[in-house]
């Protein structure tokens, strides 16, 4: 299911070219399609305080009556994030609601079934993922989840949904300069898990979400030296991909080259093959899109990127002018602030 974004800027592939990769998958006797989708939920939270974690935005309003809550919202800076500490009644209902359009945002992909390898982002721990597949994508048949607990502040992790066995997962600490260490503390390792394909085929997978661009962009530098030395280590018949926020806006890579200097070495990007994609974010203060959100590929032995599409086309993802909705309340109407981003790799042989 090729989905475009409305308001979609041409890419350097053409839809044409897509379009027949899409119609050679199809074609009797080709095996079917891997799906990998990266998808940044934005703040899947459940209902309940982890200790350790600044979650206190996403509690029902009959929790955050205390002095001791109002004193800590009280300590954030940015009036809307201290509003919806105060104020925001994140629910039972609310997350039901969140829960199901996520759901449905995944289940645009290949009629229903959803991509077989989710890389997720801004999720809170896996009792609230395991939620998602159990109650939300039950009977298409997603293994359970893999997320381990980083050391983000706001207890913010990457995790994994797949069909397949997920062998080993592990997380990798990003290597920071000296001259960024007091700002680690908004950033998560590297989730690392090899999938054992329905063919015996292994497929190494990374979930990443890297520093924010309001971060210096040696960061984003030290994030992607760090993925490419786990790339550079793996066998080099071995496919893998890396999938996720890789938070580099289309300003920060037009004025640094970051994806000529870091990825393109290396890997082949997935939405240079989604010919209309306009991006997978949107930055209104600018109106600038950006393809934040990224899955990169390195072909080791009988995979290769087919074609790229957003799964972006259900009414709760979409604002009026054609950009990515996010989840608000009190209406608890949107998704999230990004798009889900989808590559198919083809089967050879």
């Amino acid at each position: 299911m090729v989905v475009r974004a409305r308001n979609a800027r041409p890419n350097r592939v053409t839809m044409g070219l897509v379009t027949a990769l899409l119609v050679m998958l199809s074609m009797p006797g080709a095996a079917e399609p891997i799906r990998i989708m990266t998808f940044n939920v934005e703040n899947l939270f459940d209902t309940t305080h982890d200790e350790g974690k600044n979650d206190e935005t996403y509690l029902p309003l009959s929790a955050k009556q205390s002095d001791a809550h109002r004193a800590k919202c009280a300590r954030i800076s940015v009036e809307r994030w201290r509003n919806q500490c105060l104020f925001w009644d994140w629910s039972e209902r609310v997350l039901d609601r969140k829960l199901s359009v996520v759901a449905d945002a995944i289940k645009q992909v290949d009629d229903g079934r959803g991509a077989d390898i989710i890389a997720f982002q801004e999720v809170e721990n896996v009792s609230v993922l395991e939620r998602l597949r159990t109650e939300y994508l039950t009977g298409l048949g997603y293994r359970p989840a893999v997320l381990l607990e980083g050391k983000d502040r706001r207890g913010i992790d990457v995790a994994f949904l797949s069909r397949f066995e997920a062998r080993d997962p592990r997380h990798h600490e990003i290597e920071f300069p000296p001259e960024v260490a007091a700002r680690i503390g908004d950033t998560r390792p590297i989730l690392e898990a090899t999938f054992v394909l329905d063919d015996g085929a292994l497929l190494t997978g990374y979930a990443v979400h890297f520093p924010a661009p309001f971060h210096p962009t040696v960061m984003r530098e030290s994030a992607y030296s760090t993925l490419n030395a786990l790339v550079d280590a793996l066998p080099g018949e071995r496919s893998a991909f890396a999938a996720g926020d890789f938070n580099t806006t289309r300003e920060e890579d037009d004025e640094k080259a970051m994806l000529e200097r870091w990825v393109r070495p290396r890997w082949e990007v997935a939405h240079d093959l989604c010919g209309e994609c306009p991006g997978t974010s949107y930055y209104p203060p600018r109106d600038d899109w950006s393809f934040l959100d990224m899955v990169l590929w390195r072909s080791g032995g009988a995979l290769r990127m087919a074609a790229s599409y957003l799964a972006n086309e259900t009414e709760a993802q979409i604002t009026d002018a054609g950009t990515p909705r996010r989840f608000e309340l009190p209406e608890a109407t949107g998704v999230s602030d990004h798009w889900p981003l989808v590559l198919e790799v083809a089967r050879e042989g």
